[in-house]
């Protein structure tokens, strides 16, 4: 299956190309200051405006120009940039981002990732990444996270942090670019003020890559495409957008092969009416849908290492859907008090749950691997029965408040809570609690409480296939989180150190039903608790040169082999039409005992630095040549998936891309 580009996105550029001329000329990268570097909003953690110094929530936000600098071609790559969040190629159903987070490295899904606050994680995986494992930084303008609970707010996946993508609806820009391994990639985002308060805007962005050889015979292709197309009028926000990302080869289902497909596609749609907007009242309602369709085949048996006539290839052709109907609003009842609430009623569901096979007895519907039932090729079964069950709904309501009082000069509380109910699977209140006591002009203490929670998803619960069997009586996991935050802002730099504690229960992990680790299902495994500091500073060193760095200790083992400590650091020197910022990502070992040795070896990686670059040679105001260099020394390394018979998957090595960019 080969990637379509929608016409309409064809259409935007020819209509775009007679408005450029309109177009006020947008902030460029050279316009990145360290006081700007570090004045930023930060909405998302309380739906209120505050700032680093207030926020009562962990947050690490990248704007478009500090992602530029950092030289990444994905947004999950960001992750590697924030304290208690990393992010390493894992094996799933295909090869795509997984994240690690304060210790916690499963595939449930644990870390709510939302484009424009519409949520990307959906009710079969549970995982964004697996529908959408590449979003392309060229048409972002901002990356938020919350680093730790964020359900009191949004409910179900917001359990250890969340990520907000917010793409660009002011820039008009073209970027082309050449890279290592047959990589292509093109940018185009544009805006325009039309009439009687009307704005329209659009982003494209195509991205190509033949990919790198491996060991195993087989290669990492990407291709991928992104549109949406969006307008304003008046107090209406409406947008519409289409991505769909191919990955083929490589591994998919523990297995690799040329054979291997991953093809991913969703549709969304956003539309925001704000009713009321003055110094007391804020009122607004939105209409969110997505669907998210994907065909995947991974290798289980190679017929060279069996008595098969042909490989057995097998993997989903599922598509879900969600539709969200939500309220926000707030009220200043005094300067001292607001109060934010909501409601939101959504309707999420499994419609399509069928199978790829290249083994099927059509007589029985199952997928049977003798001789007589190969197919000649893998086909895709629209209607599966062993996936009946998955054809379920996850109708939910949920409702919250909060409030924000300023107790004194000196003291700031949050109180607030959320309450999710799932038909027919579970209910949560999800409570939090912040003070912030400014201690003076330069410092500041936190103390944060939240809990948070993840219901199970239908692949947990009604997956019946060759590689896993749900578990219908599985419980929501939930954590209880508490952290303790010092912040200080000086001059010339500003620094914050978070103490958390996570309390884990009910939580859902993979569980080998065989001795052979081929089949799987999923169970409330565990309860434990970890514990670990992160460090987030920022340095103006002199007026053209600035220093960042992020570090994460824990103080317990990793939930699944995963780094107990890492760090990155990025220095930027600012020259006269050059700027050079280069960057490092420190991890340490991971060491894996086998549990046979005969079948396979103990993992081993020692820790390692990855050196990343990027040089900018400012043309003139307008235009620019950009080289970006991610792990610029080759750096051969493996990372852990349990997924794997030996646990190992390979990373790529050196991307090297040469970047045009035209503003307009």
């Amino acid at each position: 299956m080969r990637i379509t580009i929608p016409t309409i996105s064809l259409l935007s550029i020819l209509y775009s190309g007679h408005a450029l001329s309109n177009i006020e000329s947008d902030e460029d990268l050279f316009d990145l200051s360290f006081e700007q570097l570090l004045d930023v909003n930060i909405s998302l953690a309380t739906k209120t405006d505050e700032t680093r110094s207030s926020v009562p929530s962990s947050i690490t936000v990248f704007n478009q120009q500090h992602i530029a600098l950092l030289g990444v071609s994905n947004a999950y790559d960001l992750m590697n940039f924030v304290p208690g969040f990393q992010s390493t190629r894992g094996d799933w159903v295909g090869a795509v981002p997984k994240e690690h987070t304060r210790g916690i490295y499963l595939d449930s899904g644990n870390v709510l990732v939302m484009i424009n606050g519409q949520r990307l994680n959906e009710p079969s995986f549970g995982k964004a990444s697996v529908y959408m494992p590449f979003i392309p930084v060229e048409l972002i303008e901002r990356v938020e996270f919350i680093r730790g609970p964020g359900s009191a707010l949004y409910g179900s996946n917001a359990f250890l942090g969340v990520m907000n993508v917010v793409t660009t609806s002011e820039r008009t820009q073209l970027s082309a670019s050449i890279g290592e391994h047959g990589e292509l990639q093109a940018g185009f985002s544009f805006n325009k003020e039309l009439h009687d308060g009307l704005k329209i805007y659009s982003n494209l962005s195509l991205n190509k890559r033949d990919g790198e050889a491996y060991s195993f015979g087989t290669k990492d292709p990407l291709e991928s495409y992104f549109f949406e197309l969006g307008a304003q009028w008046h107090n209406l926000d409406f947008n519409v957008r289409k991505n769909a990302t191919q990955l083929d080869e490589f591994i998919n289902l523990a297995g690799a092969s040329k054979g291997n497909h991953h093809h991913s596609e969703n549709t969304a749609l956003q539309a925001t009416y704000t009713w009321l907007d003055d110094d007391l009242w804020h009122l607004s309602t939105s209409i969110d849908f997505i669907r998210h369709e994907i065909e995947s085949k991974g290798l289980i048996a190679s017929a060279q290492n069996t008595n098969l006539v042909g490989d057995f290839f097998v993997g989903p052709a599922w598509s879900t859907k969600d539709l969200a109907v939500k309220v926000d609003g707030s009220y200043q009842f005094s300067d001292s008090l607001q109060v934010n609430f909501g409601a939101e009623y959504s309707e999420e569901e499994q419609f399509k749950a069928g199978v790829i096979s290249s083994y099927y007895d059509y007589q029985s519907g199952n997928t049977l691997v003798e001789n007589q039932y190969y197919l000649g090729e893998t086909r895709t079964i629209e209607s599966h029965p062993p996936f009946k069950n998955l054809l379920a709904s996850f109708d939910s309501y949920a409702l919250y408040t909060q409030a924000k009082y300023v107790a004194s000069e000196q003291l700031t509380m949050f109180v607030g809570a959320r309450f999710d109910e799932v038909k027919s699977i579970d209910s949560k209140l999800s409570p939090r609690l912040a003070l912030i006591y400014d201690l003076n002009e330069k410092h500041t203490l936190k103390l944060q409480y939240g809990e948070s929670f993840r219901t199970p998803v239908s692949n947990e619960l009604y997956s019946n296939d060759d590689v896993t069997v749900g578990n219908p009586d599985l419980k929501s996991e939930y954590v209880k989180t508490t952290e303790l935050v010092w912040h200080t802002e000086q001059q010339n730099w500003q620094m914050d150190v978070v103490f958390f504690n996570n309390e884990l229960k009910d939580f859902i992990n993979l569980v080998a039903t065989d001795q052979a680790q081929t089949r799987f299902t999923f169970d409330n495994v565990f309860e434990a608790s970890m514990q670990g500091v992160e460090v987030n500073s920022n340095f103006n060193l002199t007026e053209s040169t600035w220093f960042e760095a992020g570090f994460t200790q824990l103080f317990d083992e990793p939930i699944n082999p995963s780094f107990k400590r890492f760090a990155a650091a990025a220095i930027t020197h600012q020259f006269d039409v050059l700027q050079l910022s280069v960057n490092t990502i420190w991890r340490d070992e991971v060491f894996v005992a086998s549990e046979n040795q005969t079948a396979s070896a103990s993992f081993k990686q020692s820790d390692y630095f990855l050196l990343g670059l990027t040089a900018s040679w400012n043309i003139d105001s307008d235009s620019s040549i950009i080289l970006k260099a991610q792990n610029l020394l080759d750096k051969q390394y493996k990372v852990f998936d349990p997924r794997m018979t030996d646990g190992i998957v390979p990373t790529q090595s050196r991307k090297l891309l040469l970047q045009y960019r035209q503003t307009f």
